[in-house]
């Protein structure tokens, strides 16, 4: 896991590379990789690559970064993991490749050798590679199927500068000022910001499962090689069935691979089925003292949602060492200020993976397993029940929806105290999109011209365009409604909100954190199950996955996720706080005003500070 930037000055009249710009870019991302740096700058000037260390993987030297190949021709920076670099390896040493370290990054390198672009389809694992080939005098960029690790780039006519965050970018010092409508927008309609946007005007999120080449013609267009939509419509068209065994297969297998390191692998344990299980086929994969670290909050002692006494006894089920770190309301006003700083772009989550990551850097770890993705596919939210239900209701609303909307938005919810959505329902619950935003939605779109200038919100809903950015998850029709909610849920939520707030949460501790449930593979093996009649066991299965079993009082009970008292302590600290009328309604979701401090603090934020999580 490490911090990659660089810049490639790909048309004539481009200035060279300027190094110190390549260094304050690459080190405002200091705390990514505090195990070393690396720079490299061709002969001519006209590239250079930068690279933060966090050592994972072969801890010698030959790992380091920029990588390059033997003969000279290629150069390579690359931030994450490739977890079947063993078996990728022995398939290029069957071939006579010879290697010279025991690193991840050089099979890359060889395997694009030897079979250019297309070897990312090989990769199983988290990444975001650049590569450069001096022969062909281009810039190869790759993002790994499920989006796990994140690549930002931006285009100004005659250079290309991309980096594994935003604000390092930005402190590169090249890079424009303006924040883009579409993402401010976007960032109020969901909590967190659409992809391929980004809060800065310019610069883009490489999507995920595709590559995108610079060249001397310029940036051309990303070219997909994987699609959630696509693997759920192949399950849906396959016709293969996929039983306990075969589930349980693929999720040891996934956790099997997910476990390649060079050094400890601990686990983010809470009182929920997919941390459990995930514990569990550790252990079955021969993980024996895996340190688990879980949160504990003095408000929650007691009561269903406290995670502690549960998780401990998960703990205690596998035989591996618990650790509580309690967590005050003190420390959480006292480390605001970094989260902050550290949060790349505006985010309503992301506090509990802070939280968490502090406590496992504190044991010392430098990578740990979490239990994300769990949901999205199995179908453990409610999305998957309501979504379903509303489009079929609602399929024929949609032409009396505006008339209504405009009507109880109005006098129904001042009246009545009707729920902004409910007004929206007849307009919006007819459609697959539209019934996402419903469920998911933080602020509907009529309410937005309280917060946002009224021509920044016209552009940016026209930028965001159909679903306002949702439709952009179904570059292929996913044929069947769970289908359609788990590459919503996959393609939004997860990874526009959750990823993205492990990435930076973790990386400002300098830890890695890895997420066997989002895996290209495990999905293809697994989604046939999910369309069979037996769907709605699919926690079940994850549960009994493990060759000990999840205990009953874990898989009976009701679901609670890592959550933490945020929602009291954000009430308390901006109480009395100005904000509009959608915002300061007492009865409006607190994660509301929440957004509206986040977006605040953020535009008033220079963000060119290394992004260091102690102070």
């Amino acid at each position: 896991m490490c911090g990659i930037n660089g810049i490639f000055a790909w048309h004539d009249n481009a200035p060279a590379v300027d190094r110190e710009e390549l260094r304050r870019s690459r080190d405002h991302m200091a705390p990514r990789g505090p195990d070393g740096t690396g720079e490299w700058i061709s002969n001519e000037g006209r590239v250079g690559m930068g690279h933060r260390r966090l050592a994972i993987i072969d801890l010698s030297d030959n790992g380091l970064q920029p990588m390059p190949s033997q003969d000279g021709r290629l150069m390579l920076v690359f931030n994450g993991e490739i977890y079947n670099y063993r078996a990728l390896r022995r398939d290029l040493e069957a071939e006579g490749v010879r290697f010279v370290s025991e690193s991840d990054s050089e099979v890359i390198l060889q395997l694009y050798a030897r079979e250019g672009a297309a070897m990312v389809s090989k990769l199983r694992g988290m990444f975001a590679i650049a590569l450069w080939d001096a022969e062909k005098r281009e810039m190869l960029f790759a993002r790994d199927p499920m989006g796990i690790k994140p690549l930002y780039w931006h285009d100004d006519g005659r250079t290309i500068r991309f980096a594994s965050q935003v604000k390092a970018l930005v402190a590169g010092g090249a890079i424009p000022g303006g924040i883009e409508a579409a993402a401010l927008t976007g960032f109020y309609l969901w909590g967190s910001v659409p992809e391929p946007w980004t809060i800065r005007e310019g610069v883009f999120a490489l999507p995920a499962g595709h590559t995108m080449i610079a060249n001397a013609s310029g940036v051309q267009q990303p070219k997909r090689f994987h699609s959630i939509a696509a693997t759920w419509a192949g399950a849906a068209q396959g016709g293969r069935t996929v039983g306990d065994e075969e589930i349980a297969a693929a999720l040891a297998d996934s956790v099997a691979h997910h476990l390649v390191a060079d050094v400890p692998v601990g686990c983010f344990l809470s009182a929920g089925i997919d941390s459990g299980a995930l514990l569990g086929l550790m252990r079955d994969a021969g993980a024996n003292e895996v340190q688990t670290v879980t949160l504990g909050f003095e408000e929650f002692a007691g009561r269903n949602d406290d995670e502690v006494t549960l998780a401990a006894q998960v703990a205690r089920h596998y035989g591996m060492p618990h650790h509580v770190r309690m967590i005050s309301q003190a420390e959480f006003r006292e480390d605001l200020p970094k989260i902050l700083h550290a949060m790349d772009q505006p985010s309503i989550d992301g506090v509990n993976s802070w939280f968490v990551s502090k406590a496992a850097a504190e044991m010392g770890l430098k990578v740990a397993v979490s239990g994300l993705g769990g949901d999205e596919l199995f179908g453990g939210y409610p999305s998957f029940r309501d979504l379903p239900s509303w489009t079929a209701k609602f399929g024929m609303t949609r032409p009396f929806g505006a008339l209504a909307r405009t009507i109880l938005s109005g006098v129904g919810a001042e009246r009545f105290g009707l729920n902004p959505k409910a007004a929206g329902m007849l307009e919006y619950g007819g459609s697959w999109t539209g019934a996402y935003l419903l469920r998911r939605g933080l602020f509907m779109p009529w309410e937005l011209g309280d917060l946002l200038d009224r021509d920044l919100l016209r552009i940016g809903l026209e930028r965001l365009g159909e679903g306002f950015g949702a439709a952009r998850a179904f570059d292929t029709d996913p044929g069947t409604p769970f289908g359609k909610v788990a590459t919503l849920e996959s393609t939004l939520y997860m990874r526009n909100q959750l990823l993205r707030d492990t990435d930076w949460a973790s990386m400002a501790h300098s830890l890695e954190v890895r997420v066997p449930l989002v895996d290209a593979w495990l999905l293809d093996a697994v989604a046939p199950a999910m369309l069979g009649p037996d769907a709605e066991a699919g926690k079940g299965a994850l549960a009994r996955a493990p060759k000990l079993p999840l205990p009953d009082i874990i898989t009976n009970r009701p679901k609670t996720g890592f959550g933490t008292p945020v929602g009291s302590w954000v009430e308390a600290m901006i109480a009395g706080t100005r904000a509009p009328a959608t915002v300061a309604n007492p009865k409006a979701p607190w994660a509301r005003r929440w957004a509206f401090h986040v977006a605040s603090q953020q535009a008033n934020r220079g963000g060119n500070a290394p992004d260091r999580a102690a102070a």
